[in-house]
């Protein structure tokens, strides 16, 4: 699968949307999950908790591996996807609409720093091979 043009990302495979309100949505990339496997378990931050660019702040489990997400931008939560606690198994459907959460971002300039899908795939071909 390749990366939604409309969508921005990170090198630790973070997917980021642009809502018409100012907020972002994240989640997990395809390329993520499909490293992962089945996931088991997914804890999303807190509504209200207060995240800086890079900080750890949820976690994807699998039955091979447990991985880190990282805050794609700093802001504070808004949202999270509570259907994901009872059905994990939704990101591996479809990783684009099972978003994890979402935030208001504190610079929306940091948006600017984040890849494009092109290089975001560059990066998650590379890692398959």
């Amino acid at each position: 699968m390749t990366a939604p043009a409309n969508l921005k990302y990170t090198k630790s495979h973070e997917w980021i949307k642009q809502e018409a309100d100012g907020t972002v949505t994240i989640g997990i990339t395809h390329h993520a999950q499909e490293m992962l496997g089945d996931l088991v378990f997914v804890e999303s931050p807190a509504v209200g908790r207060k995240l800086k660019q890079g900080e750890e702040c949820a976690v994807v489990e699998s039955v091979k591996a447990a991985a880190d997400v990282y805050a794609p931008l700093s802001g504070e939560v808004v949202a999270a996807n509570a259907e994901l606690a009872d059905a994990p198994e939704k990101i591996n459907a479809d990783a684009y609409a099972a978003w994890m959460f979402k935030l208001k971002p504190d610079n929306p300039a940091e948006l600017g720093g984040l890849l494009d899908a092109a290089a975001y795939q560059a990066i998650a071909d590379a890692e398959k091979h």
